[in-house]
């Protein structure tokens, strides 16, 4: 409680108050958890009017006396139903029956399934090189295992082998499936020579983020609570690459609970400067791809964590609109904001995999039915292109590459639209909804004091940051869900009159902006800043329109070699 006493006074107004008050305020403080019905392990005390006086502070509210002393027998009342709630015991795996929807008013995601055409090549030369053959993007793959030139047993061992080789170094894996990998993999080169083919997964070995459940695995979450975590159940989106033909072969690091590279066993490493974190926190599935150890990887993003790391890592990530895959069996941190979606080698690679993890789930309310409609006769050069004119502006960090992109869109024919991301809500503020959900999700953690356990435990690290949100008001959480939906509409005007917007990654609040209305973005790789790491570039697309993310960026990748680079350490 001295803590939390402490921190009060440091945000105590002087020019509001008396200074003769302090040693009285910082009593309310900590006599304020009382009337919130937390007691940080302690024993609850009873509400007084010195306890509102404190909790009304915190809040930004004033009450005069009679107002305190009206509120005690029904805040004592609530603080009983608070009791009640905590004597259930609620899974992380249960959602709230309010669930998030990012469509705006009017508008209805196309519902008509085309078949897909992917241009896959209809030849591949096989490398002599095992290196060369890890760093092959699927959609090559897929054409080798297809034409029998390169078996999924064969692949399987190499990229295998490569975990087990270099791992240790990224501090990236937490469970290798080596023997269940191989079963897989024999089974879909059976297949083969029986004339099945599921498609372009069929037998291409693929890894996870390590807050998706397996059957028969731990899911530790990256956090030292849950390292012995088992769920029995499998997360959809494994179930459908599995039912694809997909090859799992590990399950790798994240940030603990999903932020930051900072795991239960370490940080998980940048393969192209090891003293670097991958960053978070799908930090791992990051690091794997880029370091040629699986062609790619599921990662998962509420604020960044696809984004983040691939930019870090030099691999191309897609970070799908929200409520297109299904979260079931995946780790919540927001219900209202987590995403699942692919990293790998390229953006068609990308769309590949979307494809077959994309579609309505009825274990997960929040999926929406919609088409993805890909297909490599589209006219690309027919896209509306807009991009954010002044994130370009100035000679900040990653300037010249970003403006290198727009060069290269301008020589391949494309008009750019100059647009501004301007809104009349703080997207700031809307993201206390995130914490609000992640304290929520991890309410056990806090209240029994596991947190304590937690590797990070600075000023924003999660143990804190739940903390803390146990004093954000339910009244202010709704107020932000309504400010989001002005947002939302917001954002869908901006966005509906252009295909594709193109933004710096970390320009702006388009990162913040984009998460909270659950708009698609694909990153890429666009070259290396003066340290020799990577920098990256990202496209924006209207919700439920990732083919035109992917069309775009296919052809920048064709046309660049910004991602066929790899780490001179791993390229062995």
């Amino acid at each position: 409680m001295l803590n939390l006493c402490t921190a009060l006074l440091q945000n105590y107004s002087m020019e509001s108050k008396n200074v003769v008050r302090l040693p009285v305020f910082i009593l309310i403080g900590a006599a304020a958890c009382l009337a919130l019905g937390f007691s940080f392990g302690k024993k609850y005390g009873e509400i007084t009017p010195v306890a509102i006086e404190g909790a009304s502070e915190l809040l930004g509210l004033s009450f005069t006396p009679a107002e305190k002393d009206s509120m005690i027998g029904t805040l004592t009342s609530q603080r009983r139903k608070y009791e009640g709630l905590r004597e259930f015991k609620l899974d992380n795996s249960v959602t709230p029956s309010l669930i998030f929807n990012p469509l705006p008013i009017g508008f209805t995601p196309n519902q008509v399934q085309k078949d897909l055409d992917w241009g896959l090549p209809t030849a591949v030369e096989l490398p002599e090189k095992e290196s060369d053959i890890a760093y092959l993007p699927v959609h090559k793959l897929a054409f080798l295992i297809k034409s029998k030139k390169l078996s999924s047993e064969r692949l399987t061992k190499i990229y295998l082998d490569r975990i087990k080789t270099y791992s240790d170094t990224l501090q990236c894996l937490i469970t290798l499936m080596e023997e269940s990998a191989l079963q897989k993999a024999k089974a879909m080169d059976q297949e083969i020579s029986e004339g099945k083919y599921r498609g372009p997964l069929h037998g291409i070995p693929y890894g996870i983020k390590d807050l998706l459940a397996v059957k028969g695995t731990k899911t530790t979450w990256g956090a030292m609570p849950y390292k012995d975590q088992e769920i029995d159940q499998t997360a959809t989106v494994v179930t459908k690459l599995s039912d694809a033909g997909g090859v799992l072969v590990g399950k790798f690091t994240l940030g603990a609970l999903a932020m930051g590279d900072v795991w239960y066993g370490g940080v998980t490493k940048n393969p192209w400067n090891l003293k670097q974190g991958s960053s978070g926190s799908s930090a791992g599935s990051a690091s794997a791809v880029s370091a040629g150890l699986v062609p790619f990887a599921i990662g998962t993003e509420t604020l960044g964590s696809i984004v983040s790391p691939s930019t870090r890592n030099g691999v191309t990530g897609l970070r799908p609109t929200y409520g297109r895959v299904s979260k079931n069996g995946a780790m919540a941190l927001s219900w209202s904001m987590d995403k699942i979606g692919p990293i790998s080698r390229s953006a068609l690679d990308d769309g590949i995999i979307l494809s077959v993890i994309n579609g309505e789930d009825a274990m997960d309310r929040s999926t929406i039915g919609a088409a993805f409609n890909y297909s490599s006769k589209t006219d690309v050069k027919k896209l509306k292109v807009g991009y954010f004119k002044s994130y370009f502006e100035g000679e900040g960090a990653g300037s010249e590459n970003n403006n290198e992109v727009l060069e290269l869109l301008k020589n391949q024919g494309f008009e750019l639209h100059p647009v501004e991301l301007k809104t009349s809500v703080n997207p700031n503020s809307i993201g206390l909804m995130l914490m609000v959900e992640g304290a929520a999700a991890f309410d056990e953690l806090t209240r029994l004091g596991w947190d304590d356990q937690l590797v990070a435990q600075h000023k924003n690290a999660w143990p804190n940051l739940f903390r803390a949100a146990r004093f954000i008001p339910a009244v202010e959480y709704v107020q932000a869900a309504r400010q989001r939906t002005v947002l939302i509409a917001e954002m869908h005007e901006i966005m509906k009159e252009y295909d594709v917007i193109v933004t710096p990654s970390f320009g702006g609040q388009q990162l913040q902006v984009t998460n909270l209305t659950g708009h698609p973005a694909l990153c890429l790789p666009n070259g290396f800043n003066e340290e020799g790491n990577p920098t990256s570039i990202t496209l924006l697309a209207n919700l439920f329109e990732e083919e035109k993310l992917v069309m775009l960026g296919h052809l920048i990748q064709n046309t660049s070699d910004w991602q066929a680079k790899r780490p001179p350490m791993f390229d062995k």
